[in-house]
């Protein structure tokens, strides 16, 4: 840990927009396409801004400070998104179709879901951590890998397949399972792994099945909240 907050802050931030400025320029240059571009950055930049939390103390105001970067960042998503603010990369990079009305949409909620987590769950209980790792390896994986391989689609939604499905199960499970044993191994939680893999094996199921559904637009928002209405039961 870092002994001051406000430093913890503004290597969390130097980290998280130097990541999504990277995407960007990688998006912009033409070596990722956009779409891919997106689900990168959704997938990437969960893990980077949580395992940054190390980095803050046990104060009361450290999840404040910590939950200003996605603050931050979801701000200047919902300027662009208005076009109150210029900015091509970001566009380019977060959007399907390069409409920036689109960052009002998914990656809008992504941030604010972000947020909220951070400052009610914080280190305090895997809760947080485990439904924000669902949102973005499992989401973000079962895009990717539907979109290439999927061929066999879901009886109840055509636009979802079930590899996709898969790789939504398994990404959520890995990506939380990854980043639990993490945090406890730096000592902010005192069960065990092994005691965990239930929990999250479950919570991954039933996001999966979230996931699957026909709701547009805001499987950011409604993936997110299984996951915690399922962790405030099994936690």
């Amino acid at each position: 840990m870092l002994n001051n907050n406000l430093l913890a802050l503004m290597v969390t931030l130097f980290i998280a927009l130097a990541w999504l400025r990277l995407m960007d320029f990688a998006a912009q240059r033409g070596w990722i396409s956009s779409r891919l571009s997106r689900k990168i950055i959704h997938i990437g930049t969960g893990p980077i801004f949580i395992l940054c939390w190390v980095f803050f103390s046990d104060t009361e105001q450290a999840r404040f400070l910590a939950a200003l970067v996605p603050g931050g960042i979801t701000l200047q998503f919902l300027l662009v998104g208005l076009g109150i603010l210029r900015d091509e990369g970001s566009v380019q990079s977060m959007t399907r179709h390069g409409d920036r009305r689109e960052i009002l949409r998914g990656p809008l909620l992504y941030g604010i879901v972000f947020v909220i987590l951070t400052l009610i769950y914080w280190r305090e209980s895997p809760i947080g951590i485990v439904a924000l790792m669902v949102l973005c390896g499992g989401d973000g994986l079962a895009d990717i890998i539907g979109r290439r391989f999927g061929t066999q689609k879901l009886p109840w939604n055509k636009e979802k397949s079930w590899i996709g499905s898969l790789g939504m199960l398994l990404g959520s499970w890995f990506f939380a399972m990854a980043i639990m044993a993490f945090f406890i191994a730096q000592g902010f939680f005192s069960f065990s792994l092994i005691e965990i893999i239930l929990p999250v094996t479950l919570i991954a199921l039933v996001s999966t099945l979230v996931e699957s559904l026909p709701v547009h637009d805001v499987d950011n928002l409604t993936i997110s909240l299984a996951a915690v209405i399922v962790g405030q039961m099994l936690f």
